[in-house]
């Protein structure tokens, strides 16, 4: 990647407003984030699009998507951006009240809608000009962390690139959960009982089986999965009007709680969940980072 080169060397500025451009996609964001003028955002972005021979940004009706190079180039920008940030700040300390950073972090909805509250309520009393943005797990599997896409993932870690850093958490456990009055809950569930229900699964690639399946099998029992969301709170507003069944970790429980569903003990020996946290080494001595796991170590077990 080619850097624009002014008289005195290296123009790292660029890099800074390229990164803001990629993530807002759009002069008029990227300009407020940089307190500059839209003007001049868009002589800087002419400025990027000359250093790199390519466009970077481009008009799809009102607004504006990057191009196939500048998604190739993003993480790069990113990471040069993020350790130019930390080798700058003095003795790895921030100001958190004067921070303005934005964070992605990529997680299950069903973390975002339990213990997203608690973190914007954090940022807000700590960091006021941090803004964060929650990722849904895609159905495909991508180096969100290794290219930049996220800077930190929250729940069961699928990050498949071997320099991630993870960090456990705690376990988590699943619970059966129906709507008030189903037909379950009149009498003791048990593995045979539970099994004969019609069942609805969860999972961000369409999968109809899973742990619960090996469960049944070794008792010699099978179910009937009629189909599958891509996120939990999504399954609770199905299984709310309906007789299905379907499951939701423990630490997540009110949410089905809010919805007047209730949750009962699956009655199968079922893996436990490691839930954790995941990020890519260039983070490791960044302050603003390391505030953010120290956040959310202290959040998700709550």
């Amino acid at each position: 990647m080619r850097v624009t080169q002014s008289g005195s060397g290296l123009d790292l500025n660029l890099l800074v407003a390229l990164d803001v451009l990629l993530e807002e996609s759009s002069v008029s964001g990227a300009a407020a984030r940089l307190h500059l003028s839209e003007p001049a955002m868009s002589r800087t972005l002419g400025r990027i699009r000359k250093a790199l021979g390519d466009p970077v940004l481009v008009r799809a009706g009102r607004t504006m998507v990057p191009t196939p190079h500048a998604l190739s180039v993003q993480g790069e920008v990113r990471a040069v951006v993020e350790r130019a940030r930390a080798l700058f700040l003095t003795g790895g300390q921030v100001d958190l009240e004067t921070l303005t950073r934005t964070f992605t972090v990529l997680a299950h909805d069903s973390f975002a809608a339990t213990f997203g509250a608690a973190l914007f309520r954090r940022m807000a009393r700590e960091a006021p000009g941090v803004r964060l943005r929650f990722l849904s797990e895609s159905h495909v599997d991508v180096p969100a962390l290794r290219e930049g896409v996220a800077d930190l993932e929250l729940g069961v870690i699928d990050s498949r690139s071997p320099e991630v850093r993870t960090e456990h958490l705690f376990d988590d456990r699943m619970l059966g959960v129906v709507r008030s009055g189903h037909p379950l809950l009149r009498g003791r569930i048990t593995a045979r009982r539970f099994a004969a229900g019609e069942h609805l699964t969860v999972s961000r690639r369409g999968r109809l089986e899973g742990p619960v399946d090996a469960a049944l099998a070794e008792r010699g029992l099978s179910r009937r999965v009629v189909g599958s969301t891509g996120s939990s709170p999504a399954s609770l507003f199905v299984l709310r009007e309906t007789d299905l069944i379907g499951l939701i970790a423990s630490r997540t429980v009110a949410q089905a709680d809010a919805l007047g569903l209730v949750t009962f003990e699956v009655p199968l020996e079922l893996p436990p969940l490691p839930i954790g946290i995941a990020w890519h080494p260039r983070h490791d001595a960044d302050p603003a980072h390391l505030w953010l796991r120290a956040c959310s170590r202290e959040l998700l077990p709550a």
